[in-house]
C-alpha cells in the first residue's frame, strides 16, 4: 500500500512488526517501509500523527527514529523546519513528562542531534540552536519529572557533542566540540553541581523513585562533563589506567574549591549503591585531573583532599560490599598513583594511616578472591607502581612500602593456594583457566614481590617444599584420593607460576647478589619438579602444572639466559677453576651455585639443554593437548629469535634430533589423525618457523642439507600425489595438505635470505606447487583447506629482506608470479561460480575470515 494512504492503524501495525515482531520477513518489510517513510514528503506529518494519536509507545518510538534519521541527513532540512521540530519536541516532552523512558530518550537524541549539527547556524544574527540551554533551565523549574527531562537533555547533548561521526569531516566535529566546551560545558557542570548541592541540602527520601532517578541523571551528567574529550585525543577507552583528564584551565576555580570534592564524597556516603557508584565514577575523573592544572602548593592541597576522602571511605567500608562501588573505588586508588608521584603522596599528612588502610583493604580483597575478581587488577596496579617508584623517591618521609608490600605478596600467594581446595571441592570455575587474567596479575605482582625479597623467598621455599613433599607422598600412596591429588597439583601449579613471577621480577626492580642466590634456590626446586613430572610421563601428567612450568621457563629465559646476559650483568658461567673468574663475575656465580650442587646446571648452556629437553618431551607426550603444545612451541619460537641463543642451541643434541626427525612418529602433533582438530594444525607454522631458524644458522648454501631437512615434507607430498592419482582417501589428503601448507608457511617465514628462499622455491617448483593448485580446485568451497594454502602463497610473495630479488638471468620471479596468479584466478573462478550455503559474496573476504 502506498505510504500516503497509510492510516494510523497501519502505521502502528508497522511499529509492532518492527520492534516486537518475531517474523523475520515481516520485520524486513517493516524496515523497508520505514526507509520509504523517511524519504516520503509526508514524513513529518506522519511522525506528528504517531506522536499525538499513537496508542502505543512503539508508535512514538518510530516517530522519534524517523525524525532522528531525517535531521541527520548530509543534506539538512531548512533551518526553519529544524527549529520547528526542536521546539515541537520540547513542548511535547514538557506536556507529557511520563512517557516511556525509551521514548523520551529517543526524542531527546533528536534534540541533541539538531543542536549539534546546527551549532554554528545563524538566523537573524542569532545562533539559534544554542538557546537549548536556556530552554532546559525552564524544565528545571518544574516538577521532578520535568527536572529529570531537562537533565537528560543536557546529558545527551554533552554526549552527542563528544561523539565522533565518521561520516562527517572530523575537523567540523572538533570545531563544534571545542566551541561547546568553551561556551557551555563549564556552565553545565556548575549547574549539575548546584543541583546536587540542593539534593544534599534537603533530607534525602531514598524511597522516592523520582528523586533517585533525578540524582542518577545529574550524576550521569557530571560524569559526561568530566569524561568529555577536551583536546580531541579520542583516547582509547581500553587504556583505562593511563587516562589523564585534560580539564580546561578556566575550570580551575571549580577544582580548587574543597567543597567540590567534599560534595561527591558526601554523596557517596549518603546514596544507595546504584547511585553511590556513579559518585565514585565522578571521583575517579577528579583524581585523574591533569597535574598542570595546579601549581605545586595547589596540587598538594588537592591531593590532600583526595587522600582525606580515601581515608573516610576506608574507615567506613560498608558501601564497598557492593561490587559496583568496590570496582570504582579500586579504579580510584589506581588513578591516584597514575597521576601523582610517590614523593608527593608521602608528603600528605594522612599518608601513613591511609597506606595502612589501603594495605589492609588490599589484603582483604585478595583473601576474598571470588568477590569481584576483575577489580583486583587495579589494586595490583597501584602497588606495582608504588613499589616501582621507590628508587626515585627523594623525600625523607618514610614510604612504608617495605612494611606493606611483603604483606600484599604474602596475601596473594596464600589466598591463591587456599582457593584451590575450594575450587575443586565446590566445582567452581578455576582462576587458573583464565590464563590472560593470571598472566596480567602475575606481571603486576612481580614488581611488588621483589620489595623485601627475602621475606617472599622464604615463604615460597617453605610452601614449595611442603607441597612438593605432599605431592610425592600422594604419588607413592596406593590409597590416594583423586580429589586430594587434584588439589595438590593445583597448588603446585600456582607455586610454579609464582616462582616464575618473582624470578622475572628481577628485571623490574633493583636486585642484589643475595637476591640472585635466592632466585637460584627457588629455580632449583622447579627444575627438580620438572624432572619428577617428566619421569612419570605419560601416566603422571597435569596440564596446569605443565603450563605453569612453561611460564617459569620463559621468565627464567628472559632473566638469566642468552641475550639477556648482556643486560643482567650478574650471570656468567660457573667455571671449574673459580680463581680464574674475575671479581665482578664471581658475584654472578651465585645464581647457579645451588643449581650446580643439586642438578649439575652450572651455566646458561646447561639451562638451554634443559629447556630443549623439556620442549622435546612436551612435543612427544602432549600431542593431544593443544594448550601445552601451543605454549611449548611459542617458547621454542622465543628461544629461536636471538642470534646468540641460536648459536648455542644448534650445538645441543635435542636440537639436532629435532632437525633430523620432525615427523609424526616422533612428534605426534604433526600427524593427520581425526583425533586432531584441523584448527590445531595452526601451531605447526610456529614449529617450522623456529626449526628453520635453527637450520639457517649453519646452512649457508648447502643444498644437500636443505634437502635432508625437507625430506619428511617430500615424503608427504609424494604420498599426496600418489593418493590423488588413485582417487582414494580424499579426506586424508585434504588434512595432509592443510598440514603441509602450514608447515611450508612457517619455513617460508623464516627464510629471509635470497639463497635460502631460492632453495625452497626450487624445491617446490615445478613438482609440488601444482598439487596445491589442484587442492584449490577440488576444495575451493572449504576455507579450512583453502585458507592455509592461500596464506602460504601470500607468504611466498612477501619480499622480506629483498629475498625475491632473483638474478637477472633467473626466471623464478616470473614463475612465482604466474603460479600465484593462476591460484588466485582458480580460486576466484570456482568461488564465484559456487552457490554453497554460507559462502561470502567476496571470495577474498572468505579467504581470510578463517585465518
Amino acid at each position: 500500500m502506498a505510504l500516503h494512504f497509510q492510516s494510523l492503524a497501519e502505521l502502528e501495525v508497522l511499529c509492532t512488526h518492527l520492534y516486537i515482531g518475531t517474523d523475520l520477513t515481516q520485520r524486513i518489510e517493516a524496515e523497508k517501509a520505514l526507509l520509504e517513510l523517511i524519504d516520503s514528503p509526508e514524513c513529518l506529518s506522519k511522525c506528528q500523527l504517531l506522536l499525538e494519536q499513537g496508542t502505543t509507545s512503539y508508535a512514538q518510538l518510530l516517530a522519534a527514529t524517523c525524525l532522528s534519521k531525517l535531521v541527520s541527513r548530509v543534506n539538512p532540512l531548512p533551518i526553519e523546519q529544524r527549529i520547528d521540530i526542536r521546539n515541537y519536541i520540547l513542548n511535547y516532552v514538557a506536556s507529557q513528562p511520563k512517557l516511556a523512558p525509551f521514548v523520551i530518550q529517543a526524542l531527546i537524541q533528536v534534540i541533541a542531534k539538531i543542536t549539534k549539527l546546527g551549532w554554528f547556524e545563524v538566523q537573524k544574527d542569532q545562533l539559534v540552536f544554542r538557546e537549548i540551554i536556556a530552554d532546559v533551565k525552564k524544565f528545571l523549574q518544574g516538577t521532578v519529572e520535568h527536572c529529570i527531562i531537562g537533565v537528560m537533555i543536557l546529558s545527551e547533548l554533552t554526549q552527542e557533542m563528544n561523539l565522533v561521526d565518521y561520516s562527517r569531516p572530523s575537523a567540523k566535529h572538533r570545531k563544534i566540540a571545542t566551541s561547546f566546551r568553551d561556551t557551555s560545558l563549564k556552565d553545565i557542570l556548575v549547574l549539575a553541581c548546584s543541583l546536587l548541592k540542593e539534593v544534599l541540602a534537603k533530607p534525602l527520601n531514598l524511597q522516592d523513585q523520582g528523586q533517585q532517578n533525578l540524582v542518577m541523571q545529574v550524576l550521569k551528567l557530571v560524569l559526561s562533563c568530566l569524561s568529555f574529550d577536551f583536546i580531541g585525543s579520542s583516547a582509547d577507552e581500553s587504556a583505562d589506567d593511563l587516562c589523564t583528564v585534560q580539564i580546561p584551565t578556566t575550570w580551575r576555580t571549580i577544582f580548587l574549591e574543597p567543597e567540590t570534592l567534599d560534595l561527591f564524597f558526601n554523596l557517596y556516603h549518603s546514596l544507595p549503591p546504584l547511585l553511590s557508584q556513579l559518585a565514585l565514577s565522578c571521583l575517579v575523573q577528579f583524581a585523574s585531573t591533569r597535574r598542570s592544572l595546579f601549581s605545586s602548593p595547589e596540587r598538594a592541597k588537592y591531593l590532600g583532599n583526595l587522600i582525606k576522602g580515601v581515608k573516610r571511605i576506608l574507615e567506613n567500608p560498608q558501601g564497598l560490599s557492593d561490587p559496583g562501588n568496590y570496582h570504582e573505588f579500586c579504579r580510584f586508588l589506581a588513578r591516584l598513583k597514575t597521576n601523582y608521584q610517590l614523593g608527593e603522596l608521602v608528603m600528605v599528612k594522612e599518608y601513613p594511616e591511609v597506606i595502612r588502610l589501603i594495605a589492609n583493604f588490599t589484603i582483604t580483597s585478595l583473601q576474598h578472591w571470588e568477590f569481584a575478581p576483575n577489580s583486583v587488577h587495579y589494586l595490583l596496579t597501584l602497588w606495582q607502581r608504588m613499589v616501582a617508584s621507590v628508587p626515585f623517591v627523594k623525600s625523607t618521609e618514610p614510604h612504608l612500602l617495605d612494611t606493606y608490600a611483603p604483606e600484599i605478596t604474602k596475601a596473594f600467594i596464600t589466598s591463591r593456594l587456599e582457593s584451590v581446595a575450594i575450587v575443586v571441592r565446590d566445582n567452581l570455575d578455576d582462576p587458573l583457566d583464565d590464563t590472560a587474567t593470571v598472566f596480567q596479575q602475575l606481571e603486576q605482582l612481580c614488581t611488588v614481590s621483589r620489595c623485601e625479597y627475602e621475606k617472599t623467598c622464604t615463604l615460597l621455599v617453605q610452601l614449595f617444599d611442603q607441597n612438593a613433599q605432599n605431592y610425592q607422598k600422594l604419588l607413592h600412596s596406593a590409597t590416594a584420593v583423586n580429589v586430594d591429588m587434584t588439589i595438590q597439583e593445583g597448588r603446585l601449579a600456582w607455586l610454579v607460576y609464582l616462582v616464575g613471577t618473582v624470578v622475572g621480577g628481577r628485571l623490574t626492580y633493583t636486585s642484589t647478589d643475595e637476591h640472585d642466590a635466592m632466585d637460584g634456590e627457588l629455580s632449583c626446586r622447579v627444575f627438580q619438579l620438572i624432572s619428577l613430572m617428566d619421569a612419570g610421563l605419560p601416566q603422571c601428567s597435569n596440564e596446569k602444572i605443565e603450563l605453569a612450568v612453561l611460564w617459569f621457563l620463559d621468565q627464567f629465559r628472559k632473566t638469566y639466559v642468552g641475550d639477556q646476559l648482556q643486560r643482567t650483568s650478574k650471570v656468567v658461567r660457573l667455571r671449574s677453576d673459580v680463581s680464574r673468574v674475575p671479581e665482578k663475575a664471581w658475584k654472578i656465580v651465585k645464581v647457579y651455585a645451588r643449581m650446580s650442587e643439586v642438578l649439575g646446571i652450572t651455566d646458561d648452556n646447561h639451562v638451554l639443554e634443559t629447556f630443549m629437553t623439556k620442549i622435546v618431551t612436551n612435543l612427544k607426550y602432549w600431542g593431544r593437548c593443544e594448550p601445552v603444545i601451543s605454549r611449548t612451541l611459542q617458547f621454542l619460537n622465543d628461544l629461536s629469535v636471538g642470534y646468540i641463543l641460536l648459536k648455542k642451541l644448534v650445538k645441543i643434541d635435542a636440537v639436532k634430533f629435532m632437525l633430523k626427525n620432525h615427523t609424526s612418529e616422533h612428534f605426534p602433533f604433526l600427524g593427520i589423525s581425526d583425533s586432531y582438530s584441523v584448527s590445531d594444525f595452526r601451531c605447526r607454522t610456529t614449529f617450522y618457523t623456529a626449526l628453520t631458524r635453527l637450520l639457517m644458522v649453519d646452512l649457508g648454501e648447502d643444498e644437500d642439507e636443505f634437502e635432508n631437512f625437507m625430506l619428511p615434507l617430500t615424503v608427504s607430498f609424494e604420498t599426496v600425489l600418489q593418493i590423488f592419482n588413485n582417487n582414494f582417501k580424499q579426506e586424508d589428503v585434504k588434512r595432509m595438505l592443510i598440514g603441509l601448507a602450514r608447515d611450508l608457511r612457517g619455513i617460508a617465514f623464516a627464510l629471509n635470505t635470497k639463497t635460502s628462499y631460492t632453495m625452497l622455491f626450487d624445491w617446490m617448483y615445478p613438482t609440488y606447487l601444482p598439487i596445491l593448485q589442484r587442492a584449490i580446485e577440488q576444495w575451493y568451497g572449504e576455507p579450512e583447506c583453502t585458507t592455509p594454502i592461500l596464506k602460504l602463497m601470500a607468504e611466498l610473495m612477501q619480499n622480506r629482506s629483498q629475498r625475491l630479488n632473483f638474478d637477472v638471468s633467473s626466471p623464478n620471479g616470473i614463475l612465482l608470479f604466474r603460479e600465484a596468479s593462476k591460484m588466485i584466478c582458480t580460486y576466484d573462478r570456482h568461488a564465484c561460480a559456487c552457490n554453497l550455503p554460507g559462502m561470502l559474496p567476496s571470495p577474498v573476504k572468505s579467504t581470510w575470515e578463517t585465518g
